[in-house]
């Protein structure tokens, strides 16, 4: 009996699971330390998952079109030290949009192997990983950069000034969550995105041009890593060659524990904002309770695991598949 009643509901367990795991997260925490719920460390939480946030909503736009982004990590540390190193040199006005034409001339990379010559995503993003990454070395000799005059340049607000007492990460994070959202669910790009990802082939026949719909989905993620890139560097007021490895799980992690389906064709920027805040709290609550910071990636790894498994028993109504 016990077996049946498991069976039947796991399409609403698969549904459901992640977010009644987090509401056990937030129970446990908020008893394990009394700062947990606090209104500082909330906001705290808030502004640290903004540059992963910024990210997760390009890539979750990927990923709805059917493909993977597994360059942004490597894409935020170029990004990073191009503007920050850009800043003494030809100051932040200029600056910034460079550093932006440069990423999404990146993005245009991988759009251009991916939706025009029809190359494996995950193959593509992950040589992106590695080649961006050389590329950032080669730029910078190996050499961390800094600001000088950190405190006489208005770069410093989007990392570290604040609107009505909201931080600026927030507010960044918060109008770009809406935007994006706006435009995959009320705009006809929207819609292609939805219908390549979920049936490329009948979406072709259909008259989309999925070409060009992946190729701009892949520039719509380099420009959220631009942004992030803004975020970050004027926060830290400098950056390290490496600042963005292993951004790329976390982000991914946000996008899945959201709901987005890897196989294309499923998901809500507005869950992935979710995602990025439930991923994130969870983090904070390690770390309140004393765990050592790599138990983070240990959590992340199950968490993926996890989100994987119920996208999988949502798409084939039961939590198990039958031993053949």
């Amino acid at each position: 009996m016990l077996l049946n009643r498991l069976k039947a509901g796991g399409p609403a367990i698969a549904k459901q699971g992640i977010l009644v795991a987090f509401i056990l997260f937030m129970i446990v925490f908020s008893f394990m330390s009394d700062r947990f719920l606090t209104p500082d460390n909330i906001m705290s939480v808030f502004r640290q998952s903004a540059i992963i946030g910024v990210m997760a909503l390009g890539v979750t736009i990927v990923v709805i079109g059917g493909n993977l982004d597994l360059s942004v990590g490597s894409m935020l540390s170029f990004a990073t030290v191009l503007v920050v190193d850009l800043h003494d040199k030809v100051g932040p006005e200029l600056a910034i949009p460079i550093m932006v034409l440069a990423t999404l001339c990146l993005g245009a990379i991988n759009g251009f192997l991916i939706g025009i010559l029809r190359l494996n995503s995950l193959i593509v993003t992950l040589g992106m990983l590695s080649a961006i990454q050389g590329l950032v070395l080669i730029y910078s000799g190996g050499q961390n950069v800094d600001i000088v005059d950190q405190r006489g340049t208005w770069f410093a607000i989007f990392g570290r000034g604040s609107v009505l007492g909201i931080a600026a990460p927030i507010i960044i994070f918060g109008l770009l969550a809406i935007l994006f959202h706006v435009i995959m669910t009320t705009t006809p790009f929207g819609r292609k995105v939805y219908a390549v990802g979920g049936n490329p082939t009948a979406s072709v026949f259909s008259g989309i041009p999925r070409s060009r719909i992946v190729f701009t989905t892949y520039l719509i993620s380099a420009l959220c890593v631009a942004v992030a890139a803004i975020i970050l560097g004027s926060r830290v007021m400098g950056s390290q060659n490496n600042v963005g490895q292993g951004y790329e799980l976390q982000v991914l992690a946000a996008v899945i524990l959201g709901g987005t389906s890897l196989l294309g064709g499923a998901g809500s920027i507005l869950k992935t904002v979710l995602g990025v805040l439930m991923l994130a709290f969870i983090q904070n609550g390690l770390i309140l309770m004393g765990q050592p910071y790599y138990t983070q990636w240990l959590v992340t790894w199950v968490v993926i695991i996890v989100a994987v498994w119920l996208d999988v028993a949502a798409k084939r109504g039961r939590l198990f598949s039958p031993i053949a």
